[in-house]
């Protein structure tokens, strides 16, 4: 009874850490916005962390803003004085008139600096998951893809294929950042074919529970099958050509033997990669939007909110390592998702007043926030559908 308790409470204390990272990066998010309208002079009303009933609230007598912290903890939001351009002088709050800026309403700022105010939200969940990924990797290394064990085939001299623990840094003359790296440099290459890879091998055994000695290596693998990448999440003919050895269970069942390896940088070059594996990170998403739309990668693949707050609490509480690892992932995520064109996002928000821009007028009011409410509601049914296609 005790071991099942304490298993409760393992899994309880994860969920509210994995929506502690989602309510943290909401929150900077939000925050985002809140500067750059500060910065701008822009009549903010409320900054709230969460939604819902108001569990503590406080009104600056200077400025008027409200600042709310609110019952359900996954969310928040920057609220700007008739940011939906659909308020007027008799609808306003007379508690908070007094400490307005002479800059006016939201909408009757100049379009360029709205669109300042909207891409500082996702500019800042950037930021601090670069912030993350750099703390990552000069603390702890670099998370690249490893051998664990690789399948024997006598008829590949053993300089043509690679070993166990074998951790893999380049392919093709370009350095890895994610599988998908790897997919991409090899795809179409033939069984017989040979691929040049940058790898960190073992050429020294030490002690029990110390480190191996290892050498980087530029070395030749001669490919055992056809690689013949489908989508973002076909891999399994890049572990055959390459050797990896498949491991089935009493099933039938089974996985090939890749493994993470942790690698340490020099100091210049953790710094170029954890730019660079931002940009992958970001990148890897419009690759994943492109799929989806042609059919290349179906629902089931993705995750909603139930899914993302279930593996990030798996992943955030193995390790800090981890943590910083899944909170940096869900930061570029949120960024990138953000700018997305979709009804209700920023993305969207900020083509509307580019529109407004070009027109020397705006789309009416009215529709834009029809428009927004119905994305709004769609993205919400959205995500609902990829939850519950993963219990289909």
């Amino acid at each position: 009874m005790q071991y099942d308790l304490l298993s409760v409470w393992s899994a309880v204390g994860s969920v509210l850490l994995a929506i502690l990272i989602l309510l943290a990066m909401v929150t900077i998010h939000e925050f985002g916005h809140y500067l750059m309208g500060k910065l701008l002079k822009f009549n903010i009303e409320e900054f709230s962390v969460g939604f819902g009933p108001a569990l503590f609230k406080h009104r600056s007598k200077r400025t008027g803003e409200l600042f709310a912290l609110r019952l359900i903890p996954l969310g928040g939001y920057c609220a700007f004085e008739g940011e939906d351009g659909l308020e007027t002088d008799a609808d306003a709050d007379a508690e908070t008139s007094y400490a307005r800026h002479p800059g006016g309403a939201y909408t009757e700022r100049a379009p360029w600096r709205r669109i300042l105010v909207l891409f500082a939200g996702a500019f800042m969940n950037y930021l601090l998951a670069l912030v993350l990924i750099l703390i990552l990797f000069s603390c702890y290394g670099q998370t690249m893809l490893a051998v664990y064990e690789v399948a024997p085939d006598e008829s590949i001299p053993a300089e043509y294929s690679l070993h166990d623990r074998d951790i893999l840094l380049s392919a093709e003359g370009k350095n890895l950042y994610l599988t998908t790296d790897l997919a991409l440099a090899l795809n179409g290459k033939k069984a017989g074919d040979r691929a040049r890879l940058r790898v960190s091998r073992v050429v020294e055994e030490t002690e029990e529970g110390a480190r191996p000695v290892r050498e980087e290596r530029e070395v030749e693998v001669i490919l055992r099958a056809d690689v013949t990448v489908k989508n973002s999440s076909d891999l399994d003919s890049v572990w055959e050509a390459l050797g990896f050895l498949y491991e089935t269970d009493g099933s039938g069942e089974g996985t090939y033997a890749v493994a993470n390896g942790i690698y340490r940088f020099g100091a210049a070059e953790t710094v170029g990669r954890s730019f660079v594996y931002s940009f992958k990170i970001a990148g890897s998403i419009f690759r994943v939007i492109g799929e989806l739309f042609t059919g290349k990668l179906g629902l089931s693949a993705l995750g909603g909110p139930v899914s993302t707050i279930t593996l990030t609490s798996r992943v955030a509480s193995q390790s800090m390592r981890s943590f910083l690892e899944i909170a940096a992932f869900i930061g570029v995520n949120l960024a990138v998702f953000n700018l997305l064109p979709i009804p209700a996002l920023d993305g969207s928000k900020i083509v509307f007043t580019l529109i407004e821009w070009a027109r020397g007028k705006p789309i009416s009011r009215k529709v834009e926030a029809v428009i927004h409410a119905v994305g709004f509601v769609l993205l919400l049914g959205f995500a609902i559908l990829v939850d519950v296609l993963q219990f289909v």
